[in-house]
């Protein structure tokens, strides 16, 4: 299985001119291995562009997208890793659902697809991260 962060969807679902080769390229890939998946703060995130439930579902179903639900355990351990990020003097606004969806892929060993490396790097340092070059 692939955690697919928000931005890769939206990527295909826009078909950003910049980005549409290497996350269709990517997402690809990532399918031939396993599962594409998504949690509740991916979900949530894509929402916003999308003006029902039934529109979002039907594209998760083209993009061939699962939906897996975030253990508590990976929950807690991103409340720990936020408050390392607060420590080291991180904003306080913004990044939350990033530990959510790090926490999640540490947690159940999954990689993560993502064209924002940054953080997942910094705080899950065990996860594997697909990014673009530039990302790493």
């Amino acid at each position: 299985m692939t955690l697919v962060d928000t931005n890769v969807l939206i990527d295909l679902l826009t078909h950003d001119p910049t980005w549409i080769d290497w996350s269709i390229e990517q997402m690809d890939r990532r399918a031939a291995r396993g599962p594409l998946i998504i949690n509740e703060i991916i979900y949530a995130e894509l929402s916003v562009g999308f003006a029902s439930e039934e529109a979002l579902a039907d594209a998760l179903d083209e993009l061939a997208v699962e939906f897996f639900r975030t253990p508590l355990p990976a929950l807690f351990l991103a409340g720990k890793a936020f408050r390392e990020y607060r420590r080291a003097g991180g904003r306080r606004t913004g990044v939350l659902p990033d530990f959510f969806i790090g926490a999640h892929a540490q947690l159940l060993g999954l990689p993560i697809l993502t064209r924002d490396a940054r953080r997942y790097r910094a705080y899950f340092p065990e996860v594997e991260v697909i990014a673009p070059e530039a990302g790493n």
